[in-house]
């Protein structure tokens, strides 16, 4: 069993206790949280130093606000431990970079909490693409919104100090890993970022960018948004043989509706092309959360690297997403 402390119990926190304890391959020693919690099964410490200087932990889960993830990052990894940290891995390429001189330095696995990628639509999609049957990828375009009220004000995610930025970091960034895990990589940036609604300093509400692999060709385009008032997660991948539709995410709160994947294929060569039937598959079970689970506890204990949100997909994202706001500057 891999012994486990979490450092911030607050909804990320308790959905990682749940998968760990899910998976039976893992105990969770310790809990921390500002906030006094009472969870059956979690002892509760008064102080991180108490979860982080414990030798009997092997791996540190980081659940905490975006300005506190390098830190305790980095404290993990020189205490011997092995790190699972939720997204953003920092607040900009270069504090993943030193987070990686360390993480080479350690020895540990280091995973970070790019959850999307262990969804049942999006692992399908996965294979689908591999296979080659429906040719090669031509462009992507994805649509990732959500609404907020007033309440939002008062969360820390409202503050730039502590969160690092807006709507991309909370949420296009997953839609960005998801662009990078099909088309690997982009050379080009255009983008356009803005406050227009909640009026925030350092908070955009609203980010479109177009992005271009000079290598493929391949080009993505990403309107993130917390003024969709409505909650919608759209994600096409157009190929040159059909395309992939994933429309709405299943998730805890079950906002973005249900998960469909549509799966199309031509009948006929292009520009003109009729489409066969239509393959559609509905995922009513959020499988996730234990899939991303078990791939850091698969590196532990096979001393393998981590295959699935690794340093070097943290960097690749967060390299993207300077450009993003460069761009736009």
């Amino acid at each position: 069993m891999i012994k486990a402390g979490i450092i911030g119990f607050g909804k990320m926190g308790r959905i990682r206790a749940q998968a760990i304890n899910e998976s039976a391959r893992g105990e969770i020693v310790a809990a921390f949280d500002p906030e006094p919690f009472e969870i059956e099964g979690v002892h509760r410490v008064e102080t991180e130093a108490e979860i982080i200087e414990n030798s009997e932990i092997d791996a540190l889960f980081v659940c905490t606000p975006n300005f506190r993830n390098k830190e305790l990052t980095l404290a993990g990894l020189r205490a011997g431990k092995h790190v699972f940290c939720e997204k953003p891995p920092a607040m900009n390429a270069d504090d993943v970079r030193a987070i990686q001189d360390v993480e080479k330095k350690t020895g540990k696995c280091l995973q970070y909490g790019l959850n999307h990628r262990h969804h049942g639509s999006v692992v399908r999609a996965k294979e689908v693409i591999e296979s080659g049957e429906l040719g090669h990828i031509l462009w992507m375009r994805g649509r990732y919104g959500k609404s907020v009220n007033e309440h939002f004000f008062k969360n820390w995610r409202a503050n730039k100090t502590l969160a690092g930025g807006g709507i991309l970091l909370d949420q296009g960034i997953h839609m960005l890993d998801l662009f990078l895990y099909f088309g690997d990589t982009f050379h080009e940036v255009q983008s356009m970022v803005s406050n227009l609604y909640w009026e925030l300093d350092g908070i955009e509400d609203n980010v479109f960018a177009n992005l271009r692999n000079h290598e493929t060709g391949v080009v993505a385009s990403l309107h993130s948004t917390m003024t969709q008032w409505r909650h919608l997660f759209s994600f096409e991948i157009f190929l040159t043989k059909g395309h992939i539709v994933i429309n709405g995410f299943k998730t805890s709160s079950n906002s973005y509706g249900d998960e469909v994947l549509t799966i199309s294929r031509n009948r006929s060569s292009g520009p003109a092309v009729d489409w066969g039937p239509d393959e559609s598959y509905t995922f009513h079970v959020d499988t996730s959360w234990r899939s991303e689970i078990g791939t850091f506890f698969d590196s532990i204990e096979k001393g393998q690297p981590v295959s699935l949100g690794s340093s070097d997909d943290a960097f690749k994202l967060m390299d993207l997403i300077d450009r993003i706001y460069n761009a736009d500057r």
